[in-house]
This record gives C-alpha cells, structure tokens and sequence, in this order.
C-alpha cells in the first residue's frame, strides 16, 4: 500500500473526529455529515487505533475530549477553518467583501439590529452576514468572522477584546409598576418572575440576581422562556418582573415601555467581548466591521 505524503490518518476520520468535537456528541457529527452515529463511531475508533491513544472519553451524556484529543483538536479545527476561508475566498473570487457575525438573539434584536443602519449607510461595500443563535457551539462553524458573546473573556482558541459591561435591575410594565409601587427590593421575591431560562448559562438568572443583591429569597415560581426579547415584551404587558440588562432595556425604558421596580442594581458578573478565531487573520472588511462595534459600544449609555 502506497504510504500517504503527510502520514495522516484519512481525512473521512478526521472530519468526524472534528465534527464530534466540536459538538460533544457523535450523534449530532453524524446529523451534520449525513451519516449514522455507528459510522462516526467507527471512524472515530479507527483514527484511535491509528494514533493508539483515546481521543474521547464516552459519556452518559455524549462525549468529552481526553487530553490528546483537545491537543489534536485545536490543530485539525484550526487547519479546516483556515481551508474553509481559502475555499470561500476562491469560489467568490474574491470579489465580494463579506463579513459572517455571530451574536445572540438578544444582541442581535436589542443591541446589535437598531446601530447596523449606520454600518450600511457608511460602508456599502461590505456585506454583513448575521448568524444569530443562543447555542454559543454553533459560533464554531467555520463561516464565522467575528462573534459577539457574553462571558468572562476566555474562549479556547479565539482572541476576545471587551465590547461593554452591563449592569442589571428589575424592569416590569407601567401598570404592573404602578399596582406595586409601595414594594420594596425585599419583596422582589413574592412577586411574579418572569424567568429567562434554557438560554446562556453564564447569564445571572434571578436566584444568582437576588444572591448578588443580599436579599433573603427561597424557592420562586413564575413565568419562564426561552428568549430574552420574548420575555422583555411579557415585561412590557404587564405579566410580571423580569432582569433587565440595561445595554439591551434602556431604549425601551426611554420610550416609557418599561419602568424600573425598586433601586436595587447589580453589575453583570460579567461581560460583553468581541472574539474572533486567533488562528485567522482579519481581513480588512472584517477589521472594518470589528472598529466599527467598538465604536458603537463606546457610546456613552445614561
């Protein structure tokens, strides 16, 4: 048998091998490589044979990388998505100037939609992409130039520069502030709580809020959803309380949708930041796109 020039296992393995990384499950690589689970299993205990070592290690609940296989990984997803550019690049000829950005629902309809006008109208040139997703895996895919995620500024692989912090208090409707009005922080926890679950989990959710607050609280019922905007419009119709993150609300508050319930604020625990694959370059459409959020996250917030 001809020996291969590289010396690398075939590149059907190590398509699976990446995919299932990058997913934390062999199931949803062989969803997205159009081949049964047993396939990618089978390519993946192949490439294990090969190198000798685990790649993974199999849990109940999917599959975790071994140390080989986090060192492996960072090289085979780094060599992809630098090919994937390239392949990109070639097909369009390089005649377009095209930026793929990857941001929450959130950002994306409360923070990110409302200043992209201004992007359009000063540069015309550059077509945007918008990727909008609150799986933050999905920020992985190989078209993605730049990412707007919240967290504490460390991501393996990808270079973070700090977009804005945020600060958190309570935001219900007019008429739901009104029937309350004499209440007071410590009461937070008997009113109806409007929940944002099943989201980021880095995001504080009101027992972490109340926490950070020092107000006494035990079990809490209440409404909860899967979408931020969603629950900010329950707000709105007066159906409870919910956590406003003030980069995102302060609009809505301006224009007398909201209102504010008690004084009680907190800091975010942690922040916005603007990453981007650290093994790519910038191109310069997406550089102007990169200076163009950091100008717009720098405007003052009252």
């Amino acid at each position: 048998m001809a020996r291969r020039f590289y010396d690398l296992p075939s590149l059907t393995s190590l398509a699976a091998f990446e995919a299932s990384a990058r997913h934390g499950s062999f199931k949803l690589a062989a969803a997205e490589l159009n081949v049964t689970p047993g396939a990618v299993s089978r390519q993946i205990k192949a490439l294990e044979e090969e190198m000798g070592v685990a790649l993974f290690d199999r849990l109940s609940t999917g599959v975790s990388l071994t140390a080989d296989g986090q060192e492996l990984y960072k090289v085979i997803s780094s060599g992809f998505s630098r090919a994937s550019e390239t392949v990109q690049r070639i097909k369009r000829g390089n005649r377009e100037k095209r930026v793929t950005l990857a941001c929450s629902n959130a950002v994306a309809t409360m923070w990110l939609m409302p200043r992209m006008g201004d992007f359009w109208r000063r540069y015309p040139d550059i077509h945007v992409d918008h990727l909008i997703s609150d799986d933050a895996r999905d920020y992985r895919r190989s078209e993605v130039d730049l990412r707007i995620r919240y967290g504490l500024g460390a991501w393996s692989d990808e270079t973070a520069q700090l977009l804005f912090q945020d600060r958190l208090y309570p935001v219900c409707g007019s008429e739901y502030a009104q029937t309350h009005a004499d209440r007071t922080a410590e009461d937070l926890p008997t009113l109806s709580l409007l929940h944002v679950d099943w989201l980021d989990a880095e995001w504080p959710g009101w027992d972490e809020f109340l926490r950070r607050a020092a107000i006494p609280h035990g079990p809490m019922s209440g409404r909860r959803f899967s979408s931020f905007a969603i629950t900010m419009q329950a707000a709105t119709e007066n159906q409870g309380v919910a956590i406003g993150w003030h980069r995102l609300v302060h609009q809505l508050i301006a224009d007398r949708k909201l209102t504010r319930l008690t004084d009680v604020e907190i800091p975010a625990p942690g922040a916005y930041y603007l990453t981007w694959n650290e093994n790519r370059d910038l191109t310069s459409a997406t550089e102007t796109l990169r200076s163009w959020l950091v100008e717009m996250a720098a405007e003052a917030v009252a």
